[in-house]
């Protein structure tokens, strides 16, 4: 193994360490909660954390663990050395957000809000964020004919 690729999975295994870390600090999440959150199974996560991998983790599969621990996908790039920039004009437009959200978003940021109620904000974005979704031709008791 060359020098600069195991400086790149110490770098990203600590990186990993680090967001696990703060997950049970701050959440009290267990290392299958973690798994559950972000989509990334616990076998994968224990590996990068040994830095015990072959081929570089998939990039989705880093952004999902970043996004479901609320973190910066551009962190964990940073640490494997991958250079994820692209120009403005090649970024996609986002779409129209909906005011209900800005208005959460705004909560977030103001510092006259308590860090209570910005974690319970957070909690309950992530759980409806993550929670199963019943498939569209599930009807609610009442609804079918008859």
């Amino acid at each position: 193994m060359t020098e600069t690729a195991n400086a790149r999975k110490i770098a990203f295994a600590t990186f990993v360490r680090r967001a696990l870390a703060e997950a049970r600090a701050t959440r009290a999440w267990s290392g299958t909660e973690v798994a559950r959150r972000t989509g990334v199974s616990r076998q994968t996560i224990n590996r990068w954390v040994r830095g015990d991998w072959a081929s570089d983790p998939a990039a989705e599969r880093v952004a999902s663990f970043c996004e479901g621990l609320g973190l910066d996908p551009a962190a964990a790039f940073a640490a494997l050395g991958w250079d994820r920039k692209t120009s403005p004009r090649d970024a996609p437009t986002p779409p129209p957000m909906d005011p209900d959200v800005e208005a959460l978003l705004r909560r977030l940021v103001d510092p006259e809000v308590s860090d209570a109620e910005k974690f319970h904000i957070r909690e309950t974005i992530r759980y409806l964020a993550y929670r199963p979704t019943l498939p569209t031709n599930v009807r609610k008791r009442g609804d079918a004919a008859g």
